[in-house]
């Protein structure tokens, strides 16, 4: 526990200092496998979530969209 008061003494001269420290309680480590863990799980769920859109969304290539095929709409002219 580093909590407590700390004195520095030299030459005579006195200095402290009071240390509040509060520990964590449910902290686990994280060290380098797991960061790499981490992003290794967070790139593959990416690259699935990109291939279930585009796969999803790449079916609807044969339609038409609603605007395609009508005849265009006649100009009006205002004002004659």
């Amino acid at each position: 526990d580093p909590r407590g008061l700390y004195t520095c003494k030299t030459d005579g001269k006195s200095s402290s200092i009071h240390v509040y420290y509060r520990m964590c309680q449910n902290c686990i480590e994280v060290d380098a496998p797991t960061i790499s863990g981490i992003v290794v799980a967070d790139v593959v769920a990416t690259i699935f979530l990109a291939v279930a859109v585009y796969c999803i969304t790449g079916h609807d290539k044969g339609r038409m969209s609603r605007g395609e095929g009508r005849a265009p709409l006649p100009a009006r002219s205002w004002g004659r």
